[in-house]
């Protein structure tokens, strides 16, 4: 792909109210993934292993951490001459300040840096989904249909199809209609919320957008149902493979247990395809003849005594003589005191678990997000 053939642009200005204390001080897309990630690290690398050089990061909801994280772009191997990671939050313009109202109205209020940059086509992505995709090969698709937007679909039981937004396409992968969670969905091709568009096309929609009073600026209320009306070429690309939106805690937590699942399809050791972050410097983790630890990830800096299944453990994470954890997920720096037995739980950064604490059932998943 040559430089700027596309661009891309991540939607990265989410609460994520859903996960509760997790977003308290981080948006959603800096909230701890798989024991040594971000969430937002995903798509970035995808970015990446694409060959997508150029990459805007829209931020908007406590982003001082967030702006700086993603602006290290050498993380994610895009430090390039002509490229980079390039921090996007609202500006205060001839007009000014505002926030970004929408989805649409992001990309609009940054159509001087796209402009600048130049691109055939713009792939909107959200910064809060876990997946593996090769863009490259949604471009060609893109490309070989003439398409003014191709949007990535995923297939899913019929039953849950009215959760999503749903394509109705032709014989051709065609989208002849776009329904926002129907009650009776007439297809299972889930919208992803990943876009390509045909940078000219797109920004003519977006100025006339700006001017409707009654829009909302969202590409999926928005722009998508007046590019189907005026009857431009939308096509369908049908994605394979894992992808979770993690936006709520029960989610969360199925994400990373689906990391020690290996009939989930989320591998994160082919090493054709890395997942790239930062680096964390501490020492190896260590573990002692008391500790049983079976099916879980264990990262740096962590001090195993007691007992682990199936369990994704960051760094810096001590577990105590005769504690047991059990289906769980640790962000860094918990400590779980002797005796301590954690089921089904997310324990929060730096939380500390009291000897002999019993946390969790086999139901719902906990969240501990102080120390108890």
């Amino acid at each position: 792909m040559r430089n700027n053939q596309m661009v891309a642009m991540i939607l990265a200005g989410g609460r994520g109210t859903r996960l509760y204390e997790l977003t308290d001080k981080v948006a959603k897309p800096a909230v701890y993934f798989g024991g040594k990630y971000r969430i937002i690290d995903f798509p970035l690398s995808n970015c990446a292993n694409s060959g997508v050089q150029t990459v805007g990061v829209l931020t908007q909801y406590e982003s001082i951490f967030l702006n700086s994280y993603v602006a290290q772009d050498s993380r994610w191997g895009l430090d390039t001459r002509d490229g980079g990671v390039y921090v996007l939050p609202p500006r205060e313009k001839s007009g000014g300040f505002s926030i970004y109202r929408g989805t649409a109205d992001a990309i609009t209020q940054n159509i001087d840096f796209l402009d600048q940059k130049e691109p055939d086509h713009v792939l909107i992505l959200s910064g809060d989904h876990i997946y593996k995709m090769d863009y490259s090969k949604m471009l060609k698709q893109h490309e070989d249909n003439n398409a003014d937007a191709t949007i990535a679909v995923l297939e899913v039981p019929l039953k849950e199809a009215s959760r999503f937004g749903i394509m109705n396409t032709d014989e051709n992968d065609r989208i002849i209609e776009f329904e926002e969670k129907p009650q009776q969905p007439k297809s299972n091709l889930a919208s992803m919320g990943i876009y390509i568009f045909s940078w000219k096309r797109l920004k003519q929609y977006l100025l006339a957008d700006e001017k409707k009073e009654d829009s909302e600026h969202d590409f999926g209320k928005d722009i998508i149902p007046a590019y189907l009306k005026a009857n431009r070429s939308l096509y369908a690309y049908r994605f394979k493979g894992y992808w979770k939106d993690v936006g709520t805690i029960d989610s969360l937590w199925e994400g990373n247990m689906d990391l020690i699942d290996p009939k989930s399809g989320l591998d994160i050791f082919d090493p054709s395809w890395r997942i790239y972050s930062e680096d964390i410097t501490y020492p190896a983790h260590t573990i002692t003849d008391t500790a049983k630890i079976s099916n879980s990830m264990v990262n740096q800096g962590c001090l195993i005594e007691g007992e682990i299944k199936r369990s994704v453990l960051f760094h810096d994470v001590v577990v105590a003589k005769g504690a047991s954890v059990v289906d769980s997920v640790l962000l860094p720096g918990t400590r779980v005191e002797a005796g301590a037995k954690l089921k089904k739980v997310i324990v929060g950064e730096g939380v500390v678990i009291s000897a002999r604490k019993k946390v969790g059932t086999d139901g719902e998943v906990t969240l501990v997000s102080k120390d108890i």
